[in-house]
């Protein structure tokens, strides 16, 4: 499975996967949840109207420039370690890793990379008994939230 999952998504040019372990994953079999949240275009910043009372409506200056406004991009990760403590010790370094600043997420396959930073990681679902004796494979899959504070979409 190494193979398969090097180099998909290198942070900061870190190979998420070589150093820590973890991968993108979707919340279900068949889900595109990542790649709508990679792809999905950013609100355009509002433009100033001046709405006069005698007047119906709003106006709006006759040549509009059109601005991207910040954008949250939130990801689904999965990390599976040999044994609880492993997991322990990658998912502390990913998530301090994360939280070093500003983070430029390259999406080879997708010829993309996002210029973002760390904002949350609200949910750790576990896939496997975390607090197992460390005799079997220890899984989990979490959100993280980014923000793109300049986006490119």
């Amino acid at each position: 499975m190494g193979k398969i999952l090097s180099g998909l998504v290198l942070i900061n040019e870190v190979d998420i996967y070589d150093e820590y372990g973890v991968y993108l994953t979707e919340k279900k079999k068949g889900g595109r949840e990542n790649l709508k949240a990679i792809l999905r275009a950013s609100k355009t910043k509002e433009h100033v109207a001046v709405n006069i009372r005698e007047e119906n409506g709003r106006k709006y200056p006759t040549t509009l420039t059109m601005a991207n406004d910040e954008r949250d991009v939130t990801l689904y990760f999965a990390l599976v370690a040999d044994s609880t403590e492993e997991w322990w010790q990658q998912y502390r370094a990913f998530i301090a890793f994360l939280k070093s600043g500003w983070l430029n997420v390259k999406f080879p396959t997708l010829g993309l990379t996002l210029r973002m930073f760390y904002l949350d990681s609200p949910d750790v679902e576990p896939l496997s008994d975390l607090w197992n004796d460390g005799q079997r494979k220890t899984a989990s899959r979490f959100k993280v939230k980014f923000k793109e504070p300049n986006p490119i979409l």
